[in-house]
């Protein structure tokens, strides 16, 4: 009798759950996504990070390379000011050099003449090697500059390989955030016609049950279908409901491929009143005892133990908060959902 009552006041239909299933799965959805999108930039800030490391040690170096190539021509600026001022007086010298000796012909050999005559000669040498060693030096800078900027032309070279290498990278990445995109949207329109089938298929054959209800993408059955108040062990005639919903999952898993990822998750509620008894100590015990229980009895049918998720969540999921007992039996539920892993 108080089960005929129950069904009688439960005969309308309540989309609004369906609804908030429905939004919670998408949302569910976009943040999964989101998750892979948050993966992948991380991915591709690491491999810039060290793209800009490598491109800040390359203008270190060329940084480096510039003052070095700074310091060489304003030593070589230097040298050639030597130079020009050795050559000035090499110049005067041997000006002076040929004067004293029109002096020294024109005094018939003096020797005071020919004596600075030599000495002249002398200093003449001696601007000539120093002249000498300046050009040396002068065209050893040369060389040492020649050097610099053809390393300068490599570093300049190697920097243009790493950003075209930086930017073919970030292409590819970006090319690999779409197809991982496309891919898992492709998955999760596949998993929503897998799971339209099998509830449609549990649909049909469980019919127009009472103790039975679709709320969106969930088979909500009331907990007096399968367990005695207060208990989680299965009652004889929850066990053949269960058997139905075993059968419909080992022929799913024959269908769904094997890589989408895919769980059947049961959920159990109970009311708010609270329980404290020798087995249970909570509510949350009580509901996560009765899921464990049903997952238990569908891997002893055949059903994968990878593809079975058990879940409890005590008297804080409630369908209807209202302090009656129309309200309390509604709430202790069992919930069957078809879902992501």
């Amino acid at each position: 009798m108080a089960l005929a009552r129950r069904s009688r006041g439960d005969t309308g239909m309540n989309y609004w759950p369906g609804f908030v299933d429905a939004l919670s799965t998408l949302i569910l959805s976009v943040i999964f996504l989101l998750s892979v999108f948050v993966v992948v930039q991380f991915f591709l800030a690491q491999e810039v990070s060290g793209k800009d490391t490598a491109l800040q040690r390359l203008n270190a170096q060329i940084a480096q390379l510039s003052n070095l190539l700074s310091l060489e021509k304003a030593g070589t600026i230097d040298l050639e000011t030597q130079l020009a001022q050795l050559r000035a007086g090499l110049a005067s010298a041997e000006t002076e050099r040929d004067r004293l000796k029109g002096v020294a012909d024109a005094a018939s050999g003096t020797a005071a003449a020919q004596g600075q005559v030599k000495q002249l000669s002398s200093d003449l040498d001696m601007q000539k090697s120093l002249s000498a060693r300046a050009l040396a030096q002068v065209e050893a800078l040369n060389q040492q500059i020649a050097a610099l900027r053809r390393q300068l032309s490599a570093l300049e070279a190697a920097l243009d390989v790493s950003d075209q290498r930086e930017k073919e990278s970030q292409t590819r990445l970006a090319e690999l955030g779409q197809r991982l995109n496309v891919a898992l949207a492709q998955r999760v329109q596949e998993l929503s016609r897998y799971r339209s089938d099998f509830f449609g298929r549990l649909r049909q054959i469980l019919g127009n049950r009472q103790d039975v209800r679709i709320v969106g993408d969930r088979f909500v059955f009331q907990s007096e279908v399968f367990f005695d108040a207060s208990q989680a062990a299965l009652k004889p005639e929850g066990m053949s409901e269960l058997d139905t919903v075993a059968n419909a999952l080992l022929d799913l898993e024959k269908q769904i491929p094997s890589d989408i990822a895919w769980v059947m998750r049961v959920d159990g509620h109970t009311d708010l009143r609270p329980i404290f008894t020798a087995q249970f100590r909570s509510n949350w015990e009580l509901s996560a005892a009765r899921a464990i229980s049903v997952v238990q009895y569908l891997i002893s049918r055949g059903v994968s133990p990878q593809r079975l998720v058990a879940a409890g969540f005590g008297e804080f999921q409630p369908l209807d908060t209202a302090p009656t007992e129309a309200a309390f039996s509604r709430n202790r539920r069992i919930e069957l959902k078809l879902t992501e892993r």
